[in-house]
């Protein structure tokens, strides 16, 4: 992988999306911790709709550790597979308050022994709230990485490890918010915009398309 074309890659994107940047609504670590728990197989959209009520009613670790879980369950019903998201986020927040005074740890090592956080969730939140450089391997920069042969691994923890090789330190955060706005606004899943893709002529992927003028 040449080095001057992963700058390129990144230089382009940064410039057509100079907006780049989360898409779900938190306000403090909490809230992006459990937004980003709730949109597993699930759109940040719908996440949104969800939280902006649910953050009205649970403000504090302390909330969610006592609530009900069936009660819970139905207040996230919408955003899919609510029963295990429902008890892992209700477990993540016992274990906050008990080890760590109701506050969001801000290392990797710490947040992935939460329950239902995993790297690419610890890795949002050390690059958009801590101020940290951290490569977040979703569904949009997994299939991103790959349609642009940054990453060949099927695993997203290893694409993690390869794009951390080939992407300077302080870009880290960074490429993954521009790569993962390409993957939702122009690179999508079926039919990508290949058309208006700014990076159409360095990719060679076999899903490009073009759509009839």
């Amino acid at each position: 992988m040449s080095e001057e074309r992963v700058k390129k890659i990144l230089s382009l994107l940064e410039k057509a999306y100079p907006d780049a940047g989360l898409v779900l609504h938190y306000r403090n670590p909490l809230e992006l911790l459990v937004a980003t728990i709730l949109a597993a197989q699930c759109t940040d959209e719908r996440v949104n709709k969800v939280t902006e009520t649910l953050f009205k009613k649970y403000r504090t670790a302390k909330d969610y550790a006592n609530t009900k879980q069936e009660i819970f369950e139905q207040e996230i019903r919408s955003t899919g597979f609510y029963k295990n998201k429902a008890k892992n986020i209700i477990a993540c927040n016992k274990e906050l308050v008990e080890k760590f005074s109701g506050n969001v740890p801000d290392t990797i090592e710490d947040l992935v022994t939460l329950p239902g956080v995993g790297r690419k969730t610890a890795n949002v939140l050390l690059g958009n709230v801590f101020g940290k450089q951290a490569v977040a391997v979703d569904t949009h920069v997994f299939r991103v990485s790959h349609r642009l042969e940054l990453a060949k691994s099927n695993d997203p923890d290893k694409v993690e490890q390869e794009l951390c090789t080939i992407i300077h330190r302080e870009k880290w955060t960074q490429s993954c918010l521009v790569t993962g706005t390409h993957g939702r606004r122009t690179c999508v899943a079926r039919k990508p915009l290949c058309n208006v893709c700014v990076v159409e002529n360095l990719c060679n992927s076999p899903d490009k398309t073009f759509s009839s003028k």
